[in-house]
């Protein structure tokens, strides 16, 4: 494994660790709270895939405000008064 790292991006290296990381996260709060391993590795593994689209509804929603700000802050002229 540690020959493999070197020739990945660092990019994809940090995001394979945040990803371990995070589904570590997720199954030992859920089995925290459950006490059940087979509901917290459930859990542990559909949590990041909700949370994916989420994100994206989520930046979808701020690129529609990012437009309408670019479309408010534009001078008034003769065709957008």
């Amino acid at each position: 494994m540690s020959s493999l790292l070197p020739r990945l991006p660092r990019a994809v290296v940090k995001t394979m660790t945040y990803s371990v990381m995070h589904l570590t996260v997720a199954v030992s709060v859920a089995y925290a709270l459950t006490g059940n391993l087979a509901i917290s590795l459930g859990i542990g593994l559909i949590e990041p895939a909700v949370q994916t689209v989420a994100y994206m509804l989520h930046e979808d929603a701020w690129r529609r405000v990012a437009s309408k700000d670019q479309v408010s802050n534009v001078e008034p002229g003769p065709y957008n008064a």
